[in-house]
């Protein structure tokens, strides 16, 4: 297995897998996800990232069909639009038959194009449920085999990605109980893992590695196959439903539920599907999951708990969808750090990075078990606290998690910043830890204008940009709480973090905030999306502002695309690289809120409509957690794909509703029960969005945001209960 590039640190991403390429296939649900190919089938070619996984462990290394001995002929294959259902015709190949009698002459055998193969899968409790319908459109009975090839390696998730183990567990021997195949494994943690394959009818042979059928199918005649893979751990049973019952019980569970109660129409359509695929990306990553409605960071690498990303996407997420934010805020407040533990990067009041259950995190073969080396999830949850306070005003729930955001505000003061300069910075505490602990944490991603890298501790302008509004949140909550005094003085910390940030951060040469002060206090002079971010947190003075929105949109940072992480003039810019000159859409989304609300509304037109085009030419119009920076060269070629995006990923999915919130100026104040839109703009492809049923608890509205020659005019449709809606220029 051939690495293609390394991605983060040696345990965190090495990558071997091209998720980016439109022959893969991706289903979820709870901590079970498939990786497939366009057939339906699970390869064992390739980079190795196909398979059927759950909690962490693969339980289906292969699985494919063939028909007559052959792979089916492709006609087409597609996720439906909820993520429920994978659906795949196929057809078969012109079969030639040897005949003996006649020497080396091949006389024809069945015809091309004459059976044609129907495939669905879908995935619901650690289960994954197949049918194979076959129909001859012949005109005579024929005779079809049918095969199934299956295994099971049991690889950890980080195996899969390329990191070596010294040693496995125990591949048990596999066995056979009537129409069931069962592929065993008993781990180094001592943890069973099992994989039964059952196949409905009985095959006419069954082997713990294939099944195969003989059919004869008469004219017009169909014939199905069912099979169901279930995933066990520790000798518990994985109930299971028959084909029909699961397939029936998903089927009105995606048809009838949403991910938010409002809906939100373009007058362009195909705005209105990237819409639509990702609220079905942020549905397909938060059903089913333990952890509640707890959006998972991205398949295959990241499926599981991330406290960064469950926080920017809930942010990103809260105007429709504030149920999101309160399950993000529960959790991370459960999970917080109460000790110091070196090897975890866990400090008191801390809040986590990342939570893995599979086989290598328990046995501490990698750190992130329960992981808490980010530097910014801190801060990131009291701005999210805050957030989801003045979209709900549910001071009750707030009021459970107040000891939390104290605890945090407490790590902030003394973790965050050990030294008392003021600023938060981050050096890990094990050699196995992150060594960039920011929302860049490649290892390079932190450098000097001249290639050097920045020496730890380390300090990230947007940190202290998250930081600032960490304080004014906090403040805004105490005051809600009448802890007036705290209040006070969290306002006045903020100040001083404002006056202090600009004269440290500031760098007149790039016209920009710079990226980080490093161990000895030293400017990284570099142009990057960091500093861009710094904008939505409101620390930058209107100035440097206005400076920094005419870089975002110069030719350096702005691809057409989208806002570069790095200038294409900076010595380690690679529009290849992981976070060195990449396009994030996550990225592009805060820095499209934080343009916003300084007013440069031409610049968030500008960055939704570079990331519209974008998925225009990605597989399904998946926006995918980050692309190449390319510069942007005709309308008829696309980005870049970048070989080891997730795709699915949440906070890319959750780009579309901020930027749009953004692009509206779009505000929710539920104590004040208003809906306000602040210098609303709408980009030449929109003439007008209609949002029905957006509310604040006890009241909604339908409205309708128009664009004519005069400008924007907000109009009422409907109203029920108090709420107030508000245009403000």
């Amino acid at each position: 297995m051939a690495d293609i590039v390394r991605v983060k640190d040696q345990y965190y991403v090495k990558a071997t897998s091209a998720l980016a390429d439109d022959r893969t296939r991706v289903l979820k649900y709870g901590d079970t996800f498939a990786v497939l190919n366009r057939y339906g089938d699970i390869e064992p070619l390739g980079f190795g990232q196909f398979g059927l996984f759950h909690s962490e462990t693969r339980h289906l290394s292969r699985m494919t069909l063939q028909l007559n001995s052959q792979t089916p002929m492709l006609l087409s294959s597609t996720i439906r639009d909820d993520n429920a259902f994978l659906a795949v015709d196929m057809t078969n190949f012109d079969t030639t038959i040897a005949n003996g009698a006649a020497g080396l002459r091949i006389e024809p055998g069945l015809p091309r194009e004459t059976i044609h193969l129907f495939r669905a899968k879908f995935l619901d409790k650690a289960t994954c449920y197949e049918q194979i319908r076959l129909i001859n459109y012949g005109l005579q009975p024929l005779q079809i085999s049918l095969s199934f090839q299956f295994e099971a390696d049991f690889a950890d998730i980080f195996e899969v990605r390329g990191t070596k183990r010294a040693k496995k567990g125990d591949r048990l021997s596999d066995s056979l109980d009537g129409d069931t195949a069962v592929l065993s494994y008993r781990g180094l943690d001592n943890i069973s893992r099992k994989t039964r394959v059952e196949f409905t009818p009985k095959p006419r042979v069954l082997t713990t590695r294939q099944a195969r059928y003989e059919f004869t199918l008469d004219p017009k005649q169909e014939q199905s196959v069912f099979v169901t893979v279930s995933c066990e751990r520790n000798l518990i049973p994985i109930p299971t439903n028959p084909y029909q019952r699961a397939f029936d019980t998903l089927h009105h569970r995606s048809t009838n539920e949403r991910l938010h109660e409002c809906q939100i129409t373009t007058s362009n359509k195909r705005i209105n599907s990237w819409l639509k695929r990702s609220e079905a990306d942020l549905r397909m990553l938060t059903d089913g999951n333990p952890e509640g409605e707890y959006p998972y960071a991205g398949v295959p690498w990241f499926a599981t708990v991330f406290g960064r990303d469950g926080l920017i996407t809930a942010l990103e997420t809260l105007w429709i969808a504030p149920h999101i934010a309160k399950s993000v805020l529960q959790y991370l407040a459960d999970e917080q750090a109460t000790e110091e533990i070196p090897e975890q990067d866990a400090e008191p009041g801390k809040i986590l990075h990342e939570m893995r259950r599979g086989e290598m995190a328990a046995l501490k073969e990698v750190p992130f078990g329960r992981y808490y080396g980010s530097v910014d999830s801190t801060p990131l949850f009291i701005v999210l606290a805050a957030g989801y306070f003045l979209r709900t005003a549910d001071i009750e729930f707030l009021s459970s998690i107040w000891p939390n955001i104290q605890a945090a505000l407490r790590w902030i003061d003394m973790y965050g910043d050990r030294d008392h300069d003021g600023f938060v910075e981050y050096a890990r505490r094990s050699n196995t830890g992150l060594v960039q602990q920011g929302w860049k944490d490649s290892n390079d991603s932190v450098f000097h204008s001249n290639g050097q890298l920045a020496e730890p501790p380390i300090a990230l302008c947007e940190v202290q940009a998250y930081t600032y509004a960490a304080k004014r949140s906090a403040a805004l909550l105490a005051g809600a709480f009448s802890e007036n005094d705290l209040a006070l003085k969290l306002n006045l910390e903020a100040d001083r973090l404002q006056q202090r940030f600009e004269e440290e951060f500031w760098c007149e040469e790039i016209g920009m905030y710079a990226l980080a002060l490093d161990g000895k206090k030293q400017q990284c002079q570099v142009r990057s999306s960091n500093a861009a971010q710094t904008l939505f947190c409101k620390i930058a003075s209107p100035e440097h502002a206005a400076k920094m929105s005419s870089q975002l949109m110069s030719t350096q940072l702005f691809s057409g695309w989208g806002v570069r992480t790095i200038g294409s003039g900076e010595l380690r810019y690679n529009p290849m690289s992981y976070h060195n000159g990449s396009i994030w859409p996550h990225d592009n989304a805060l820095i499209g809120l934080g343009l916003s609300l300084y007013g440069f509304q031409d610049a968030v037109a500008s960055i939704l409509n570079g990331l519209y085009e974008a998925s225009l030419h990605v597989d399904l119009h998946r926006l995918p957690e980050l692309f190449c920076g390319f510069h942007k060269r005709t309308e008829s070629i696309g980005p870049t794909l970048y070989p080891v995006a997730c795709a699915p990923q949440a906070w890319a999915a959750g780009a579309p509703y901020l930027l749009l919130q953004a692009m509206l100026g779009l505000q929710i104040k539920a104590a004040e029960r208003q809906v306000c839109f602040a210098n609303p703009i709408l980009p030449a492809n929109i003439e007008e969005v209609r949002i029905d049923n957006l509310g604040i608890p006890g009241a909604n509205c339908d409205v309708i945001i128009h664009r004519y020659s005069a400008g924007i005019s907000v109009d009422i449709l409907r109203k029920t209960g108090h709420i107030e809606v508000l245009k403000l220029l």
